[in-house]
């Protein structure tokens, strides 16, 4: 695999206002996570979590939101918590996230289990207010994943929600440049700011062990959405379709995860979306929503009208089977900006069981442009 960036260009900011407040979801510490995110699926639909990503009727907030917000949760801290939440913005610093469970050795920022319910609530609202407010995405699904993690520390040591990091790299503010840095097992957020809109969104990595468990009549699936949305793309496609895109490599892993910045491969490979239906390129777009949608609302439904204009250009691909359900099945969408890879791997703590690994990059925005891989 070559490691030259054949579609990098140079990145576009994109000037949309950020989204709307979630509300009434918790950040999930402890073990609490059945009461934190009961409100994500009912009992009614105890069989599966919401696999659509239904927007919040909420107000909308802007960038300036998510400032005031940050600056609320610094001003909790002391002096040595603040030298652990604002670091300079360097590549060094940005890309220092990982999707094991490895603590402060491969990530920066102050751990979630350190601080006091205060400061755990000022953190929350920085997230809440940052991401999608989706049913099952962006806030939503991060309180899943943290909560995947507390169900993995029940059976196994070293895992939790309060395993978790969060950093501002760079200061907070409606005019510089910085990036709300957050993530531990399993998740990485990458949400970068300039000149007050949301210049990158990516990478984004996003995984999940054990893909689903019920708690007290509600079951929770965090992937659901993603996993749904590419069961669909392939299901849509006749067998001629499936053998164009089927790839010849096989995947333990995705690509690009931590520490393949810039590895995008040199060209694509698998089915043009331009050979598609209408009704299966649609397909193409929805799958690619539930990465999407870790932004504020108003930034993904831009962000998902740049990639409908590029589908175009853009290529399906998989490996493995299509029922996304043994070891080794791989699904990737490709495109001028887009970059999605969702990978079934045997399970870690449930060995019995496949868990998930997903990340979402983009050519052109990974840490919003601000770096040269």
């Amino acid at each position: 695999m070559q490691s030259t960036n054949a579609h990098r260009r140079s990145p576009q900011r994109r000037k949309k206002i950020a989204g709307a407040f979630v509300a009434a979801t918790a950040l999930l510490l402890g073990g609490l996570y059945a009461t934190a995110n009961a409100a994500s699926v009912d009992e009614s639909s105890s069989s599966s979590a919401s696999t659509a990503t239904t927007s919040s009727t909420a107000s909308t907030v802007s960038v300036s939101d998510v400032v005031d917000a940050a600056d609320t949760f610094v001003a909790t801290l002391d002096d040595d918590q603040q030298a652990e939440v604002l670091l300079d913005f360097t590549e060094a610093n940005a890309t220092a996230w990982s999707n094991l469970p490895c603590g402060s050795t491969c990530r920066v920022g102050i751990e979630l289990s350190s601080l006091s319910d205060t400061q755990l609530t000022a953190a929350k609202a920085v997230l809440e207010a940052a991401a999608g407010t989706g049913s099952g995405t962006g806030y939503d699904q991060i309180t899943q994943i943290l909560a995947a993690d507390d169900v993995l520390g029940e059976t196994a040591s070293g895992y939790g929600s309060g395993n978790y990091y969060l950093a501002f790299l760079g200061t907070p503010s409606d005019s510089g440049t910085w990036q709300l840095h957050f993530g531990g097992h399993h998740l990485a957020v990458n949400l970068t700011y300039a000149d007050g809109a949301v210049e990158g969104s990516t990478p984004f990595f996003i995984g999940v062990e054990p893909t689903s468990w019920t708690d007290s009549g509600t079951t929770y699936e965090p992937l659901s959405a993603q996993r749904d949305g590419m069961l669909a793309m392939l299901e849509s496609l006749s067998s001629t379709e499936l053998s164009e895109a089927k790839l010849s490599e096989s995947f333990s892993d995705v690509l690009l995860g931590p520490d393949e910045d810039g590895q995008f491969p040199s060209t694509k490979e698998g089915l043009a979306v331009s050979e598609l239906t209408d009704a299966q390129q649609q397909l193409v777009l929805d799958a690619m929503a539930p990465w999407v949608e870790v932004a504020d609302d108003d930034t993904a439904a831009s962000v998902l009208s740049t990639y409908e204009s590029e589908l175009d250009e853009t290529y399906i691909s998989y490996s493995g089977s299509t029922g996304l359900d043994a070891q080794g099945d791989y699904v990737r969408i490709d495109g001028p900006g887009v970059w999605i890879e969702f990978v079934c791997q045997n399970g870690v703590v449930y060995q019995s069981q496949i868990h998930y690994h997903t990340v979402y990059r983009d050519h052109n925005t990974d840490y919003g442009g601000e770096f040269s891989f």
